[in-house]
Protein backbone atom coordinates (compact mmCIF):
# COMPACT_ATOMS: atom_id res chain seq x y z
CA UNK A 1 0.00 0.00 0.00
CA UNK A 2 2.38 2.76 -1.24
CA UNK A 3 0.08 5.66 -0.36
CA UNK A 4 0.01 4.60 3.28
CA UNK A 5 3.81 4.27 3.21
CA UNK A 6 4.01 7.81 1.88
CA UNK A 7 1.98 9.11 4.80
CA UNK A 8 4.18 7.40 7.37
CA UNK A 9 7.54 8.04 5.73
CA UNK A 10 7.86 11.53 7.16
CA UNK A 11 11.31 13.14 6.95
CA UNK A 12 12.84 13.75 10.36
CA UNK A 13 13.14 17.47 9.67
CA UNK A 14 9.34 17.58 9.27
CA UNK A 15 8.54 15.62 12.41
CA UNK A 16 11.01 17.60 14.51
CA UNK A 17 10.88 21.23 13.35
CA UNK A 18 13.02 23.47 15.48
CA UNK A 19 14.98 20.52 16.82
CA UNK A 20 17.83 21.76 19.01
CA UNK A 21 21.33 20.93 17.84
CA UNK A 22 22.35 17.36 18.58
CA UNK A 23 25.25 16.26 16.42
CA UNK A 24 24.60 12.80 15.03
CA UNK A 25 24.40 10.57 12.04
CA UNK A 26 21.85 12.80 10.29
CA UNK A 27 24.02 15.88 10.67
CA UNK A 28 21.08 18.18 11.43
CA UNK A 29 21.93 21.49 13.06
CA UNK A 30 18.52 23.07 13.40
CA UNK A 31 18.30 25.84 15.95
CA UNK A 32 15.19 26.28 18.06
CA UNK A 33 13.77 26.09 21.53
CA UNK A 34 13.20 22.76 23.25
CA UNK A 35 9.64 23.81 24.07
CA UNK A 36 8.80 24.45 20.43
CA UNK A 37 10.37 21.15 19.49
CA UNK A 38 8.33 19.20 22.04
CA UNK A 39 5.11 20.92 21.03
CA UNK A 40 5.70 20.30 17.35
CA UNK A 41 6.63 16.69 18.03
CA UNK A 42 3.40 15.88 19.81
CA UNK A 43 1.13 17.65 17.32
CA UNK A 44 2.71 16.17 14.21
CA UNK A 45 3.39 12.72 15.59
CA UNK A 46 -0.17 12.27 16.85
CA UNK A 47 -1.58 13.71 13.60
CA UNK A 48 0.33 11.28 11.44
CA UNK A 49 -0.40 8.34 13.72
CA UNK A 50 -4.15 9.06 13.61
CA UNK A 51 -4.09 9.62 9.86
CA UNK A 52 -2.20 6.39 9.32
CA UNK A 53 -4.64 4.48 11.55
CA UNK A 54 -7.62 5.87 9.62
CA UNK A 55 -6.12 5.03 6.22
CA UNK A 56 -5.15 1.55 7.36
CA UNK A 57 -8.68 0.88 8.61
CA UNK A 58 -10.23 2.10 5.33
CA UNK A 59 -7.86 -0.05 3.29
CA UNK A 60 -8.03 -3.27 5.28
CA UNK A 61 -11.25 -2.98 7.29
CA UNK A 62 -9.36 -3.67 10.52
CA UNK A 63 -7.35 -1.67 13.03
CA UNK A 64 -3.65 -1.39 12.33
CA UNK A 65 -1.40 -3.92 13.99
CA UNK A 66 0.79 -2.89 16.90
CA UNK A 67 3.84 -0.77 16.01
CA UNK A 68 7.24 -2.38 15.73
CA UNK A 69 10.17 -1.64 17.97
CA UNK A 70 12.03 -0.22 14.98
CA UNK A 71 9.15 2.16 14.20
CA UNK A 72 8.82 3.55 17.70
CA UNK A 73 12.31 3.48 19.15
CA UNK A 74 13.72 6.22 16.96
CA UNK A 75 10.90 8.57 17.93
CA UNK A 76 11.26 7.83 21.65
CA UNK A 77 15.03 8.22 21.63
CA UNK A 78 14.90 11.44 19.61
CA UNK A 79 12.32 12.95 21.94
CA UNK A 80 14.20 11.84 25.07
CA UNK A 81 17.41 13.45 23.81
CA UNK A 82 15.65 16.66 22.82
CA UNK A 83 14.10 16.78 26.28
CA UNK A 84 17.43 16.31 28.04
CA UNK A 85 19.97 17.93 25.75
CA UNK A 86 17.83 20.89 24.72
CA UNK A 87 20.05 23.47 23.02
CA UNK A 88 23.22 21.69 24.10
CA UNK A 89 25.08 19.94 26.93
CA UNK A 90 26.77 23.05 28.23
CA UNK A 91 28.64 21.38 31.10
CA UNK A 92 30.28 18.84 28.81
CA UNK A 93 30.98 21.39 26.08
CA UNK A 94 32.67 23.75 28.56
CA UNK A 95 34.72 21.16 30.46
CA UNK A 96 35.66 18.42 27.97
CA UNK A 97 37.84 19.08 24.88
CA UNK A 98 36.10 18.21 21.63
CA UNK A 99 38.83 15.75 20.64
CA UNK A 100 38.89 13.95 24.01
CA UNK A 101 38.41 10.16 23.82
CA UNK A 102 37.03 7.87 26.53
CA UNK A 103 35.90 4.36 27.32
CA UNK A 104 33.01 3.36 29.53
CA UNK A 105 31.58 0.23 31.13
CA UNK A 106 28.05 -0.56 32.26
CA UNK A 107 27.79 -2.27 35.63
CA UNK A 108 24.87 -3.24 37.84
CA UNK A 109 25.07 -2.97 41.61
CA UNK A 110 22.46 -5.72 42.00
CA UNK A 111 21.46 -8.90 40.22
CA UNK A 112 18.69 -8.63 37.70
CA UNK A 113 17.47 -9.24 34.17
CA UNK A 114 18.70 -6.91 31.46
CA UNK A 115 16.29 -5.31 28.99
CA UNK A 116 16.71 -2.31 26.72
CA UNK A 117 20.19 -2.75 25.27
CA UNK A 118 18.89 -1.66 21.87
CA UNK A 119 17.74 1.64 23.38
CA UNK A 120 21.30 2.18 24.61
CA UNK A 121 22.71 1.56 21.14
CA UNK A 122 20.15 3.78 19.45
CA UNK A 123 20.61 6.59 21.98
CA UNK A 124 24.35 6.83 21.43
CA UNK A 125 23.93 6.31 17.69
CA UNK A 126 21.59 9.30 17.50
CA UNK A 127 24.18 11.45 19.26
CA UNK A 128 27.29 10.20 17.51
CA UNK A 129 27.38 7.37 14.99
CA UNK A 130 31.12 6.88 15.62
CA UNK A 131 30.58 5.70 19.18
CA UNK A 132 31.09 1.95 19.55
CA UNK A 133 28.81 0.03 21.90
CA UNK A 134 29.48 -3.64 22.68
CA UNK A 135 27.37 -5.80 24.96
CA UNK A 136 28.41 -9.14 26.47
CA UNK A 137 24.82 -9.83 27.46
CA UNK A 138 21.48 -9.94 25.66
CA UNK A 139 18.04 -8.86 26.78
CA UNK A 140 16.56 -11.54 28.99
CA UNK A 141 19.87 -12.62 30.50
CA UNK A 142 20.82 -12.17 34.14
CA UNK A 143 23.50 -9.70 35.16
CA UNK A 144 25.81 -10.24 38.12
CA UNK A 145 26.48 -7.43 40.61
CA UNK A 146 29.73 -5.60 39.94
CA UNK A 147 30.53 -7.39 36.71
CA UNK A 148 30.65 -5.13 33.60
CA UNK A 149 28.24 -6.35 30.93
CA UNK A 150 28.53 -3.68 28.20
CA UNK A 151 31.20 -1.28 26.99
CA UNK A 152 31.37 1.93 24.99
CA UNK A 153 34.25 3.84 23.40
CA UNK A 154 34.67 7.02 21.39
CA UNK A 155 34.15 10.75 21.88
CA UNK A 156 34.06 11.70 25.56
CA UNK A 157 31.70 14.58 24.84
CA UNK A 158 29.19 12.38 23.00
CA UNK A 159 29.39 9.70 25.67
CA UNK A 160 28.68 12.13 28.51
CA UNK A 161 25.83 13.79 26.62
CA UNK A 162 23.99 10.52 26.10
CA UNK A 163 24.83 8.89 29.42
CA UNK A 164 21.71 9.83 31.38
CA UNK A 165 19.22 9.17 28.59
CA UNK A 166 20.73 5.75 27.85
CA UNK A 167 20.73 4.83 31.55
CA UNK A 168 17.16 6.03 32.04
CA UNK A 169 15.99 3.62 29.35
CA UNK A 170 18.18 0.74 30.48
CA UNK A 171 17.54 1.02 34.22
CA UNK A 172 13.77 1.29 33.85
CA UNK A 173 13.35 -1.49 31.30
CA UNK A 174 15.70 -3.80 33.21
CA UNK A 175 13.63 -3.10 36.31
CA UNK A 176 10.50 -4.22 34.43
CA UNK A 177 12.24 -7.40 33.23
CA UNK A 178 13.62 -8.15 36.70
CA UNK A 179 10.28 -7.79 38.47
CA UNK A 180 8.58 -9.88 35.80
CA UNK A 181 11.20 -12.59 36.24
CA UNK A 182 10.52 -12.70 39.98
CA UNK A 183 6.80 -13.25 39.39
CA UNK A 184 7.49 -15.88 36.73
CA UNK A 185 9.82 -17.74 39.07
CA UNK A 186 7.26 -17.60 41.87
CA UNK A 187 4.71 -19.58 39.77
CA UNK A 188 7.12 -21.77 37.81
CA UNK A 189 5.67 -25.00 39.23
CA UNK A 190 2.11 -24.16 38.12
CA UNK A 191 0.27 -23.82 34.82
CA UNK A 192 -0.32 -20.10 35.31
CA UNK A 193 1.35 -17.57 33.02
CA UNK A 194 2.28 -14.04 34.09
CA UNK A 195 1.09 -11.29 31.75
CA UNK A 196 1.16 -7.50 31.77
CA UNK A 197 -1.63 -4.92 31.39
CA UNK A 198 -2.22 -1.55 29.69
CA UNK A 199 -1.00 0.23 32.84
CA UNK A 200 2.17 1.34 31.13
CA UNK A 201 4.16 4.57 31.03
CA UNK A 202 2.60 6.75 28.29
CA UNK A 203 4.65 6.40 25.13
CA UNK A 204 6.66 3.48 26.49
CA UNK A 205 4.14 0.67 26.03
CA UNK A 206 6.01 -1.20 23.31
CA UNK A 207 9.33 -1.00 25.16
CA UNK A 208 7.81 -2.05 28.47
CA UNK A 209 5.96 -4.95 26.91
CA UNK A 210 9.21 -6.05 25.27
CA UNK A 211 10.84 -5.88 28.71
CA UNK A 212 8.08 -8.04 30.20
CA UNK A 213 8.85 -10.68 27.58
CA UNK A 214 12.56 -10.38 28.36
CA UNK A 215 11.68 -11.24 31.96
CA UNK A 216 9.81 -14.36 30.87
CA UNK A 217 6.29 -12.96 31.03
CA UNK A 218 3.68 -12.58 28.32
CA UNK A 219 1.72 -9.69 26.90
CA UNK A 220 -1.98 -9.05 27.39
CA UNK A 221 -3.69 -7.00 24.66
CA UNK A 222 -1.50 -4.24 23.28
CA UNK A 223 -4.19 -1.57 23.18
CA UNK A 224 -7.89 -0.94 22.86
CA UNK A 225 -7.97 -2.13 19.25
CA UNK A 226 -6.67 -5.71 19.27
CA UNK A 227 -9.00 -7.40 21.77
CA UNK A 228 -12.43 -6.78 23.30
CA UNK A 229 -12.34 -6.52 27.08
CA UNK A 230 -15.76 -5.85 28.56
CA UNK A 231 -15.16 -4.33 31.99
CA UNK A 232 -17.56 -3.34 34.76
CA UNK A 233 -18.32 0.09 33.32
CA UNK A 234 -19.06 -1.40 29.89
CA UNK A 235 -21.37 -3.93 31.52
CA UNK A 236 -23.21 -1.23 33.44
CA UNK A 237 -23.55 1.07 30.42
CA UNK A 238 -24.63 -1.70 28.04
CA UNK A 239 -27.18 -3.17 30.44
CA UNK A 240 -25.50 -6.43 31.37
CA UNK A 241 -22.94 -8.99 30.26
CA UNK A 242 -25.20 -10.81 27.81
CA UNK A 243 -26.22 -7.57 26.11
CA UNK A 244 -22.62 -6.35 25.89
CA UNK A 245 -21.30 -9.62 24.43
CA UNK A 246 -24.19 -9.84 21.95
CA UNK A 247 -23.58 -6.27 20.77
CA UNK A 248 -19.87 -6.97 20.27
CA UNK A 249 -20.53 -10.13 18.27
CA UNK A 250 -23.13 -8.41 16.13
CA UNK A 251 -20.85 -5.48 15.41
CA UNK A 252 -17.91 -7.74 14.55
CA UNK A 253 -20.11 -9.72 12.17
CA UNK A 254 -21.26 -6.52 10.46
CA UNK A 255 -17.70 -5.24 10.04
CA UNK A 256 -16.07 -8.60 9.23
CA UNK A 257 -13.87 -8.43 12.32
CA UNK A 258 -12.62 -11.35 14.40
CA UNK A 259 -11.41 -10.33 17.84
CA UNK A 260 -11.28 -12.28 21.07
CA UNK A 261 -13.78 -11.32 23.74
CA UNK A 262 -12.89 -11.18 27.43
CA UNK A 263 -15.35 -10.35 30.20
CA UNK A 264 -14.42 -8.98 33.61
CA UNK A 265 -16.36 -10.63 36.44
CA UNK A 266 -16.70 -9.92 40.14
CA UNK A 267 -19.33 -12.45 41.24
CA UNK A 268 -20.09 -16.14 40.65
CA UNK A 269 -23.29 -15.22 38.80
CA UNK A 270 -21.28 -13.12 36.36
CA UNK A 271 -18.74 -15.93 35.93
CA UNK A 272 -21.49 -18.41 35.03
CA UNK A 273 -23.15 -15.94 32.66
CA UNK A 274 -19.90 -15.31 30.81
CA UNK A 275 -19.09 -19.03 30.65
CA UNK A 276 -22.50 -19.90 29.18
CA UNK A 277 -21.96 -17.25 26.51
CA UNK A 278 -18.77 -19.02 25.46
CA UNK A 279 -16.51 -15.98 25.57
CA UNK A 280 -12.80 -16.46 24.91
CA UNK A 281 -11.58 -15.38 28.33
CA UNK A 282 -13.04 -14.65 31.75
CA UNK A 283 -11.29 -12.28 34.13
CA UNK A 284 -11.70 -12.89 37.85
CA UNK A 285 -11.28 -9.42 39.29
CA UNK A 286 -10.18 -8.89 42.90
CA UNK A 287 -11.34 -12.29 44.10
CA UNK A 288 -9.83 -14.20 47.00
CA UNK A 289 -8.04 -17.47 46.12
CA UNK A 290 -10.94 -19.60 47.40
CA UNK A 291 -13.36 -17.67 45.20
CA UNK A 292 -11.05 -18.06 42.22
CA UNK A 293 -10.81 -21.82 42.74
CA UNK A 294 -14.58 -22.04 42.91
CA UNK A 295 -14.91 -19.95 39.76
CA UNK A 296 -12.44 -22.10 37.83
CA UNK A 297 -14.32 -25.26 38.85
CA UNK A 298 -17.66 -23.76 37.80
CA UNK A 299 -16.37 -22.70 34.40
CA UNK A 300 -14.85 -26.13 33.74
CA UNK A 301 -18.02 -27.86 34.93
CA UNK A 302 -20.21 -25.72 32.67
CA UNK A 303 -18.03 -25.91 29.58
CA UNK A 304 -16.17 -29.21 29.93
CA UNK A 305 -12.55 -29.93 30.70
CA UNK A 306 -11.54 -29.25 27.09
CA UNK A 307 -13.05 -25.77 27.12
CA UNK A 308 -11.21 -23.14 25.11
CA UNK A 309 -12.17 -20.49 27.67
CA UNK A 310 -9.11 -19.03 29.38
CA UNK A 311 -9.42 -17.84 32.95
CA UNK A 312 -7.46 -14.82 34.11
CA UNK A 313 -6.86 -13.58 37.65
CA UNK A 314 -6.38 -9.87 38.19
CA UNK A 315 -6.38 -7.27 40.92
CA UNK A 316 -3.64 -6.22 43.36
CA UNK A 317 -1.68 -9.46 43.04
CA UNK A 318 1.67 -9.23 44.82
CA UNK A 319 4.70 -11.50 44.95
CA UNK A 320 3.59 -12.67 48.38
CA UNK A 321 0.27 -14.02 47.13
CA UNK A 322 0.87 -14.83 43.45
CA UNK A 323 1.56 -18.52 44.12
CA UNK A 324 -1.69 -18.90 46.05
CA UNK A 325 -3.48 -17.41 43.05
CA UNK A 326 -1.64 -19.60 40.56
CA UNK A 327 -2.60 -22.89 42.25
CA UNK A 328 -6.32 -22.09 41.94
CA UNK A 329 -6.13 -23.33 38.35
CA UNK A 330 -6.24 -20.00 36.49
CA UNK A 331 -4.47 -19.82 33.14
CA UNK A 332 -3.25 -16.23 33.33
CA UNK A 333 -2.34 -13.77 36.05
CA UNK A 334 -2.28 -10.15 34.90
CA UNK A 335 -0.19 -7.76 36.97
CA UNK A 336 -0.22 -4.01 36.42
CA UNK A 337 2.67 -3.51 38.83
CA UNK A 338 5.06 -5.04 36.28
CA UNK A 339 5.05 -1.67 34.53
CA UNK A 340 3.35 0.93 36.74
CA UNK A 341 5.19 0.36 40.04
CA UNK A 342 8.57 -0.95 39.02
CA UNK A 343 11.86 -0.07 40.70
CA UNK A 344 14.71 0.69 38.30
CA UNK A 345 17.65 -1.70 38.28
CA UNK A 346 20.69 0.03 39.79
CA UNK A 347 22.93 0.30 36.72
CA UNK A 348 25.75 2.80 36.26
CA UNK A 349 28.08 3.85 33.43
CA UNK A 350 31.65 4.41 34.57
CA UNK A 351 33.64 6.53 32.13
CA UNK A 352 37.40 6.89 32.09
Amino acid sequence: MPWVHAVTSVPEILVFPGRPHVSGKHGHEIAGSAERQRSSYFVLHITFQLLYSAIYFCEYGAPMTQPTLHDELGILVDHALAEDVGTGDVTTQYTIPADSRAVGKFTSRESGIIAGMETVRRTFEHIDATLEVRADIQDGQEVEPGRPFAFISGSAQSMLTGERTALNFLRHLSGVATLTHRFVQAVRDTQARIVDTRKTTPGFRLLEKQAVRAGGGGNHRFGLYDMILIKDNHIAAAGGITTAVTLCRTRMSETDMDLKIEVETETMDQVEEAAKLGVDRIMLDNMAPDQMRNAVQRVRRLTGSDSRIEIEASGAITLDRVYDVAVTGVDLISIGALTHSVTALDISLEIS
